[in-house]
Formats: structure tokens, sequence, C-alpha cells
């Protein structure tokens, strides 16, 4: 069994850990978020997929703060519920991923030899707005991977790897139930709130 197989099968279970565990809004997502990215790291790096290993070091990160921002959440009335993108963030959001698609853009077109600077990057750029719509349990956040896990298909397909774009096709997938049980719970809450609000203090 090659060094890239055996990677491929530890990250695609890993990989629908998470989505499990991300679908079922469970904190556990981001212990899971903070290891898978070593395994896909290595796959990346040797399969010269370099925009999207560097990204990896993110993906750790990102785990530790997301499950930072979760386990406090608790105690912050807002931070503890699935809830739609506020209007207010759309444009800054999409302000950031323009902005970090260019200059991952350029990086790889100078300073790499990746044969898929254009889609490295643009997967790259959104996963990064995803995780942190993530981390902030934003309903669309979904939307944003479903974008990067089409993309990515294609691109590890090219890549020669083709467990991990069977990984990313479950991913579309689930990204889609993802999407609607999250925005049907955003409208749970919401609609116990209001039902709160509304009744009379005794």
């Amino acid at each position: 069994m090659t060094l890239s197989l055996t990677l491929q099968i530890i990250g695609t279970t890993l990989g629908l850990i998470y989505l499990w565990l991300e679908y079922k809004a469970n904190i556990w997502v981001w212990i899971v978020g903070a290891i898978m990215p070593l395994v896909h790291g290595v796959l990346y790096l040797t399969n010269g997929i370099y925009a999207d290993a560097a990204m990896q070091l993110y993906y750790v990160a990102a785990g530790i703060y997301g499950l930072m921002v979760w386990r406090r959440a608790p105690k912050r009335q807002d931070d503890g519920k699935i809830k739609h993108t506020p209007t207010g963030y759309i444009v800054p959001l999409v302000a950031v991923y323009v902005a970090l698609h260019v200059l991952l853009y350029v990086l790889l077109t100078e300073f790499t030899d990746s044969r898929v600077p254009l889609f490295d990057s643009m997967s790259t750029a959104l996963s990064i707005v995803a995780m942190w719509m993530l981390s902030r349990k934003l309903v669309e956040q979904w939307l944003v991977w479903l974008v990067v896990d089409m993309i990515s298909v294609g691109l590890y397909l090219y890549k020669g790897i083709p467990l991990t774009a069977g990984l990313y096709t479950i991913y579309c997938i689930l990204a889609v139930a993802g999407y609607l049980r999250w925005r049907k719970q955003a409208h749970d809450e919401a609609h116990t709130v209001a039902t709160n609000h509304s009744k009379p203090a005794l």
C-alpha cells in the first residue's frame, strides 16, 4: 500500500467522522478538525496541491479557535445558537474572500510550480471564510462548503487522488443535507425565542 493511498484512507475516515459531527453541531467536530489536517497536509504536499497543504495549518488553528468559541457559547446567549448570516456580514466576507483569493493566486503562480493555481487558491480562500462562519454557527457556511467541495472533487480527480475526490463527493451531498438541517434548526430556535419574548411576565 502506497503512502498516498494510506493517507487517503485515513483522511477519508476522519473526514466522514468530521462531517457527521458538523452535521450534528457536536463540539467534537473541532477536535477531529484539528487532527485531520495533519493527514491531509502531507497528502496534498506530496501531490503538489500547495495552497491546500498550507491551508491545513490554518485548519489546526481554526480547530482550536472554534473549540474555544463553542465551549464558551453557553455563557453567551447568542453564540450558542445556529443562525442565518447577518446581512452586515456579507460584504466583509466577500471582501475577505476576494483578497485571500488574489493573494494566494499570486503566491502560487510566483513561488510554486502549481498547475492548478486558480482553483487551488479559490477553494482555499473559500475554506478560510467557511471555517470562520462555522465557528459562528452560521447556516450559510454549508453553501460555501458546497462550492469548496465541488471544486475539490475536480481538483483531486485531476491530481490522481480519487479516494479523496470520492470523499468530497460525499461532502457535497451532506453539505446540502447539513444546510437543510441547520436552516430548520435556526428557524425553530428563532421561533422559540420569539415565543418566549411574547409571553407576559409573571
